[in-house]
């Protein structure tokens, strides 16, 4: 059964996409800036693409989930939402807030506006992903606290089931740890120690939460398999995320003046993390085997498949490379970094978006999926936005373990610049498969300008 309110969905799924291409294009910028060095200099120099590149991720991020509880939450309660007309004032308030903040990067010296917006007074700005301007941090907490709220009270009211309890515990816990990012100690140790528990905290423990009730409800919708199955599944996972994300985090304090217990927790844990990505993959492999119906939806079965193939691989496998300690002395701070960073973004937290977009927006335009001939084009996004990714992941995997051996095992280390001449091959590889991402990505966006489709109820 479909409920009216579900439509306030809408407008936060096309912000999330059109974000998401702001945030590939500025991608293609950096990439470019590293082998052209003064590519579009003054006017974006490198480290405000950066800015922008990674605070778009964040942002459109954050409007997925938003309009993926919004659509989920209504289905899940059997209630309309507390308040719709909240949900779109509170749409407007934070596109409206990103938009300044990234306008404030691209024409303002970050420094001028630190000053403009009262850094001096409370200082929470300059630090890696929590770039964002003092009145912008405050908005988004205003803005996440209204939005739980309304989520909250209409579970409240409406039937109660795993999967909103599991969305709800991820969301609160992403309110919660966001306010660390107002604590900016003047001691270096202790202010990488808590920035951690926004950044790590988040991608590694509570938007996994999210990310399997999005998954887990998807999953009931395309194959119809008993909720009971779906949910102990659900739960065992979310265990095993926690269990191995909220330790793992010791994966971080390796070299930052923390105790030296921190080497053993971190490699331990952190070891152990492929594990629920890899659970998660059997999960929607098996549940989609086990299914009672076949969907029309094809293309949002694909997303869901590839989330946990892709969050295994990413997350998982990349992230166990170069996660014991006596690696990752070497590794840190390298291309291997980024290439686990691009692939376990995009396994594991944009393919669900696209994976709740793609099965809820033919819904919210009244069918149970767009036509065939827009689900293939559709697919075909999947497989070069999703190749693209793992050619981009082997480029700077390549190139990061030729930079640790120039620049930190080799007899002779050469120094940072000069490694990065010798690696610069791969950054046009790198280049390259960004742009194929990037036509994957504008088709993706096409294949919902095409009409037609099953208007059954889904």
């Amino acid at each position: 059964m479909q409920y009216k309110s579900q439509a306030v969905a809408k407008p936060y799924f096309i912000a999330a996409i059109g974000l998401f291409t702001g945030q590939i294009l500025f991608g293609l910028i950096m990439g470019l800036q590293y082998v052209v060095g003064d590519f579009l200099f003054p006017e974006i120099p490198f480290n405000v693409a950066r800015m922008v590149h990674t605070n778009l991720l964040i942002v459109w991020l954050l409007f997925g989930f938003m309009g993926s509880a919004y659509y989920l939450v209504p289905e899940e309660s059997e209630t309309e939402l507390f308040s719709p007309k909240l949900a779109q004032v509170l749409f407007w308030i934070f596109l409206l807030a990103g938009a300044a903040t990234v306008l404030g990067y691209l024409l303002v010296p970050y420094a001028t506006l630190a000053r403009m917006t009262g850094n001096n007074i409370l200082a929470t700005m300059g630090r890696e992903f929590l770039e964002q301007p003092l009145p912008t941090k405050v908005g988004i907490v205003i803005v996440a606290l209204a939005f739980l709220f309304n989520i909250t009270m209409t579970v409240l009211k409406g039937r109660k089931t795993s999967i909103t309890l599991v969305l709800l515990i991820g969301l609160w816990g992403l309110a919660v740890f966001f306010l660390f990012s107002f604590y900016n100690p003047s001691n270096l140790v202790l202010d990488k120690y808590f920035w951690w528990w926004v950044v790590h905290l988040w991608v590694e423990g509570v938007w996994e939460l999210i990310l399997g009730a999005l998954l887990a409800f998807v999953l009931i919708k395309v194959t119809g398999v008993d909720r009971e199955v779906i949910e102990k599944w659900l739960y065992v996972i979310i265990a095993m995320s926690l269990i191995t994300g909220l330790i793992g985090t010791g994966h971080h304090y390796y070299w930052i003046g923390t105790p030296e217990s921190w080497l053993w927790f971190g490699s331990v844990f952190s070891a152990l993390e492929p594990i629920p990505f890899f659970m998660m993959t059997v999960f929607a492999f098996n549940m989609v085997n086990r299914r009672r119906r076949e969907h029309p939806n094809k293309a949002a079965t694909l997303w869901a498949l590839g989330t946990g193939v892709m969050s295994f691989l990413g997350a998982g496998v990349w992230g166990f490379l170069h996660t014991l300690a006596p690696v990752n002395y070497y590794t840190h701070g390298t291309q291997i970094t980024a290439a686990h960073g691009h692939m376990a973004f995009y396994g594991a937290y944009v393919m669900v978006v696209i994976t709740m977009i793609s099965y809820a927006m033919p819904v919210l335009r009244g069918r149970a999926a767009n036509s065939e001939r827009a689900q293939v084009l559709e697919m075909w996004s999947f497989w070069i936005m999703t190749v693209s990714i793992v050619f981009i992941t082997l480029f700077l995997t390549a190139a990061g373990i030729l930079q640790v051996w120039l620049q930190r095992i080799s007899a002779t280390p050469m120094g940072f610049m000069a490694t990065q001449d010798q690696i610069s091959l791969f950054y046009w590889l790198r280049e390259i498969s960004g742009v194929f991402f990037l036509v994957g990505l504008v088709l993706y966006i096409a294949s919902f300008f095409i009409k037609g489709g099953k208007t059954v109820s889904a």
